[in-house]
């Protein structure tokens, strides 16, 4: 595999912060949200507990042969989660984008759009949809604005 100019590591889940912040405190967590009302649904409890088995050897692996070169290796299973793992969000994230670029979207030019909010106003923003729909249609007017504006100047500006 290195003649190829990379070699595979394995990432080592349990090494990073997160990892040890959830390993260390989810005990606490549950025990915290049983006593203030009925706890957190079981999906939720499922994924931590599936997290903290993502990428560990010692929860499962399956064993990689080359065939060319005879080199074996180790590849710990992942969780295939979807609201805690990094790194099963990562690369979910990365499938589909892959998916929507060479089957779904034609192949043009695209321009994304970003909004982000100071920390305090995306709480306002998420107790109150009503506000949340007003500042989209805002930002989405103001958009649309800029693109017109572009169309009527030939070539589009560079960003």
């Amino acid at each position: 595999m290195e003649e190829r100019g990379w070699a595979y590591r394995r990432r080592q889940p349990e090494g990073t912060v997160p990892y040890e912040a959830v390993r260390d405190n989810l005990t606490t967590l549950l025990a915290e949200a049983n006593e203030v009302g009925r706890g957190l649904p079981r999906y939720v409890e499922r994924d931590f507990a599936r997290y903290l088995e993502c990428g560990v050897l010692a929860h499962g692996f399956a064993r990689v042969r080359c065939e060319s070169c005879k080199d074996e290796l180790l590849v710990a299973f992942s969780c295939k989660g979807r609201g805690v793992c990094p790194s099963c969000n990562a690369k979910r994230a990365q499938v589909t984008a892959v998916h929507l670029v060479e089957r779904v979207l034609p192949h043009v030019p695209y321009r994304q759009w970003t909004l982000s909010f100071a920390h305090r106003v995306r709480w306002v923003l998420l107790k109150e949809a009503g506000l949340l729909s007003d500042v989209l249609t805002v930002f989405l007017r103001a958009v649309f604005a800029l693109q017109r504006s572009y169309e009527s100047s030939d070539p589009l500006p560079e960003t």
